[in-house]
């Protein structure tokens, strides 16, 4: 491992701007004026012209120029899609030509999430040799592999987790990021994967957007200088021998343009703002990204003035290719191109005629390609356009090596399982989770934590590896894992015990997730937080943690009613309304989603022998923080800023600053009550809750994308609706009657009584005659919808009185929330399933269907 020592410990070259902006970051300055539009011109000259670090070569070109001509319309078309590992063959790559394979978040060869590298490698070299096949004179040309490695290789199991990018924001160190780029490279090779789509370089400007965490900062001059960063880890220093070499993997800028300033933080939504804010504020990471030499950028979901950016021509052509000279390749996001007006997953000519050079298009590749070829032979895609989306792939698979590189198998790294989750790496997943922590309150000297007390760790993220890591790891939403899919990893209870351990003080560590005791401790740490969530899925209105819901609060208040001194250590993607929390802590630190390299936390928590700092607190706020559930968007550069805590801030045991004493808790905001809409599955089950099936004494629970009953009696897959997997299909064998439901543990609905279950429907082969939907043990047929109900008919939002199912007593504590039974030959799709008191929009404006049980 001596190539990997010396890339850890390589000095890094200085570069005066990039430490000069970070030097007024930390003190919370910004390059960004209040009203970046103001008096700024528009139009593509006032873009930057950014030379990139690699150079043009005309031996390259060449060679691009000899294949294109050999290669025929098929070919070409072949090369601009990307199909998922789940719905591509080697044998479709080799006979449709395909440019390149993803693997989606929680996807693993053979569905297997104990995959091995030698498993990842075996279907790299199937995918390789396939795509290198010459037979009936075609062209062989490599195939890439992508992956989103975005903290760490994070779909693997037992590799090394590293902070989210929230966290790394906080750590203002450009040269430990490139390191985790440089890390995660190896890691991702020992799998033979050539690609990963990282980094995301959103200036996140409203943090009620689910993607928060994907984000260094709200600051535009952080993530400029972080870009470059990653970018050089990744892919190594443009110019020298290394690049794109062995050790590396090809980066990808994304999502271009402005994903992070979408309006009230919708995700894959509209960001409303003029050319010169777009440019000041979202161009920012990739101008050192294109500097450094990414080779792919990666389109966004969302819109910019309502125009989405998979058919925006000005932003993708004529601002990033030929203003800012980028020279690689644009990919589309999951079926992005079909959100494009006109289109549809299977079908966009606009999006290719309007810069996109690969569509990712995980389960409609097929049917893209045979309406692509016809697009081009009858000259909607004029022929210069796709034969410069297939100059600029072949570009980068020429750069990369791939031809010379050959199988995976054989490539240097490959099948070293040492390289996952390798101690060195580890160690600087702890060094970066240390430098991550940002202390926000310590009253009272109760940090550090001497080892020699009598320490109680509750709460519910303290021995929890999903909660500590978010999402994209292991799975795409980060749920569905347990303590074998982490090995070598530590929680934060985990953690601490070991601290303590290591001292010679004769301390101890109790766990209790409640906080209980019989015998009160001398300390408690209690470490919560947000659920794992990606995408979407993490959008919220509020930004009040727990609405209606306190139960982390419980446990503080529990240990402080028995004089119990509370450290909290708070886990999420984001800042968060915790003034509750905070006046119920004598100490709170912001440890946002560590990784699996918990013991990082407890480096900083526990105090040495002699009660002396380990290691000091050096983190500090990348985003402000608020001071009220509806203080979004929140950015120290607007106008009437007032955060709790603002940009930059972050206590230390050097400086002895004890931080805030009572907080105001009635403020606008503060949801009174429970909420009124409970949410049973949006993209899957919410919180406690379960999907399981069960058919004819057959059950199981669902634990990834696709799951089966035995011999296939009924299938749960997941479909897209409106966006990425947010429905489920069930899919019912002939003869076999089978049920889902929604489930977990008991609680009390009846306030409910008054509302509706609601959830959108499609029927995809059968009637719903023979359907029934339920909720705890009552029943109701859905019947009387057949006629309006029928197969291909697309969505319909279904509203069932919740009267139906009964009241009183009948609408108590129930275990089994929602449920759903057919009999095959059935199949149904099922998206957001919710009961609500409010009233439903969808259904006043005529566009559902309710269930009359009077």
């Amino acid at each position: 491992m001596r190539e990997m020592s010396g890339m850890l410990t390589c000095a890094h070259k200085a570069r005066g701007l990039v430490v000069g902006l970070l030097a007024g970051l930390v003190l919370g300055g910004a390059a960004v004026a209040a009203d970046p539009d103001d008096g700024a011109a528009d139009g593509v000259e006032q873009w930057p012209v950014v030379n990139s670090a690699v150079r043009p070569d005309p031996e390259l070109e060449a060679r691009i120029d000899a294949l294109i001509d050999r290669m025929s319309v098929e070919e070409k078309v072949g090369q601009t899609l990307q199909g998922e590992i789940q719905h591509v063959t080697p044998e479709d790559v080799r006979t449709y030509h395909l440019g390149s394979v993803l693997n989606g978040g929680g996807s693993m060869p053979d569905r297997n999430k104990h995959a091995t590298p030698a498993d990842w490698l075996a279907l790299a070299d199937a995918y390789y040799a396939a795509s290198m096949d010459e037979e009936d004179g075609g062209v062989g040309i490599p195939i890439m592999w992508g992956t989103d490695a975005v903290h760490g290789h994070s779909n693997v199991v037992g590799a090394t987790l590293f902070p989210h990018n929230v966290g790394l924001g906080a750590a203002r160190d450009p040269l430990l990021i490139r390191r985790i780029g440089a890390a995660t490279a190896r890691e991702v090779r020992a799998t033979g994967i050539d690609w990963t789509f990282a980094p995301t370089l959103a200036v996140a400007r409203d943090v009620r957007w689910g993607r928060t965490y994907e984000s260094y900062g709200e600051v535009p001059a952080l993530v400029r200088a972080y870009g470059d960063d990653m970018v050089t880890g990744l892919q190594g220093e443009a110019g020298m021998p290394d690049f794109l070499g062995d050790s590396r993997v090809i980066a990808t800028a994304k999502h271009f343009i402005a994903d992070g300033g979408t309006a009230k933080g919708d995700d894959q939504g509209d960001t409303r703002l003029g050319e010169a804010a777009l440019r000041a504020i979202h161009g920012a990471g990739y101008i050192s990204a294109l500097q450094a030499g990414v080779q792919t950028v990666m389109a966004s979901f969302s819109s910019w003035n309502g125009d989405k950016l998979h058919g925006h021509r000005y932003l993708l052509t004529d601002v990033l290719k030929k203003r800012m000279g980028f020279d690689g390749f644009v990919v589309g996001d999951w079926n992005g191109h079909g959100q494009v007006p006109g289109c549809t997953a299977e079908s966009c000519a606009a999006a290719l005629n309007a810069g996109v050079d690969m569509f990712m298009a995980p389960d409609s590749w097929k049917s893209l390609f045979h309406n692509t070829v016809a697009q081009v032979k009858a000259g909607d895609i004029p022929m210069a356009r796709l034969n410069d989306a297939v100059r600029r792939i072949l570009r980068v698979k020429m750069r990369a090596g791939l031809w010379e590189k050959g199988l995976p198998s054989t490539r240097p790294h490959a099948a070293d399982g040492s390289l996952l989750g390798h101690p060195d790496h580890r160690a600087l997943a702890r060094e970066a989770v240390r430098k991550s922590l940002v202390l926000l309150k310590n009253r009272g000297g109760v940090l550090p934590i001497d080892p020699g007390l009598d320490i109680l760790v509750a709460g519910n993220g303290a021995d929890d590896f999903s909660r500590q890591s978010g999402g994209w790891t292991v799975t795409w939403q980060g749920t569905d894992t347990t303590r074998e899919d982490f090995p070598g990893g530590t929680t934060i209870l985990e953690g601490l015990r070991e601290a303590v351990a290591e001292a010679s003080t004769g301390g101890r560590v109790r766990h209790a997730r409640d906080g209980r005791f019989d015998e009160a401790p001398d300390v408690a740490v209690v470490v919560f937080g947000e659920p794992p969530y990606a995408e979407f899925q993490g959008d919220v209105e509020t930004l009040e943690f727990q609405p209606g819901d306190k139960r982390a609060l419980a446990v503080l208040k529990r240990l402080k009613a028995a004089d119990v001194p509370v450290v909290s250590v708070f886990l999420s993607g984001r800042p968060m309304w915790v003034n509750p929390e905070l006046n119920a802590s004598d100490a709170f630190v912001a440890a946002w989603l560590p990784g699996s390299e918990g013991a990082g936390v407890a480096d900083v928590l526990v105090a040495d022998d002699a009660g002396r700092p380990r290691h000091d607190f050096t983190g500090k706020l990348s985003f402000s923080w608020p001071g009220t559930p509806l203080q979004a968007p929140l950015n120290h550069d607007a106008e009437g800023y007032d955060p709790l805590f603002a940009y930059g801030y972050g206590l230390s045991y050097e400086d002895g600053a004890a931080g805030p004493d009572t907080l105001p808790v009635d403020v606008p905001g503060v949801r009174q009550g429970r909420p009124n809409d409970l949410v049973l599955y949006h993209g899957r089950a919410s919180g406690a809750l379960s999907v399981f099936l069960e058919s004819e004494g057959q059950s199981g629970m669902k634990s990834g994308p696709v799951f089966s009953l035995p011999g296939k009696s009924m299938t749960i897959s997941v479909e897209d609706k409106d966006v990425q997997e947010d429905a489920v299909r069930l899919d019912w064998r002939a003869d076999t009657r089978g049920r889902m439901k929604i489930s977990g543990p008991a609680r009390d609905i009846a306030r409910f009584r008054e509302g509706a279950l609601r959830f959108f429907l499609k029927v995809n082969e059968g009637a719903v005659d023979g359907v029934s939907v339920g909720v705890g043990g009552n029943w109701l047929s859905l019947a009387p919808m057949q006629s309006e109900m029928a197969a291909s008919d697309g969505w319909r939002r279904v509203s069932v009185p919740m009267a139906c199912f009964g009241s009183g007593a009948d609408l108590g504590t129930v275990s089994d929330v929602f449920t759903i039974r057919g009999r095959g030959p059935l199949s149904l799709s099922l998206a957001r399933v919710e009961i609500s008191l409010g009233q439903d929009r969808a259904v006043q404006g005529g566009k559902g269907l309710t269930l009359d049980c009077s």
